[in-house]
């Protein structure tokens, strides 16, 4: 799963089909996807310069990813090799993880609706609020890392 969202929402979740790998062709294919979501849930950013915060996965990062994103004006807002400091990591997959614990599924087509449902019942106090914290902890690493 793939999640792109702000601080009121999720704009894009992608779900993976099973055995396939993030490539840099995929990678590119959702900046595509979270564009045009973005387009229609939130037009009135179309003409703004957008912060964007990734993992350092090497799909996202790969010279293919990083034109595209320029091209669309996302500008990066993280060290290089951040790891730990990925939004979705930090907010959204933890307490996915936590409604997701005793729920049975036996397949990837069931959990799909329950994902799909436990986002859109978030509001938009959920998505700040994570990204405020999410902001304290990445002042934190910034200046931990510059002290290195």
């Amino acid at each position: 799963m793939t999640a792109f969202w702000d601080s009121h929402e999720v704009i894009l979740i992608d779900y993976l089909q099973k055995g396939k790998t993030i490539t840099t062709v995929y990678n590119a294919s959702l900046l595509d996807k979270e564009k045009a979501e973005l387009a229609g849930k939130q037009p009135h950013l179309q003409k703004k310069k957008i912060l964007f915060h990734q993992d350092n996965a090497s799909s996202g990062t790969s010279v293919v990813a990083m034109v595209k994103s320029t091209n669309y004006g996302l500008s990066y807002l993280h060290p290089p090799y951040s790891p730990d400091l990925a939004t979705s990591d930090f907010l959204l997959f933890p307490h996915l993880k936590i409604a997701l614990g005793g729920q049975r599924v036996s397949s990837n087509e069931e959990a799909i609706p329950f994902v799909n449902n436990y986002f859109a019942e978030k509001n938009a106090e959920y998505y700040l609020d994570g990204l405020q914290r999410w902001e304290h902890r990445r002042e934190k690493c910034v200046f931990t890392w510059r002290l290195c």
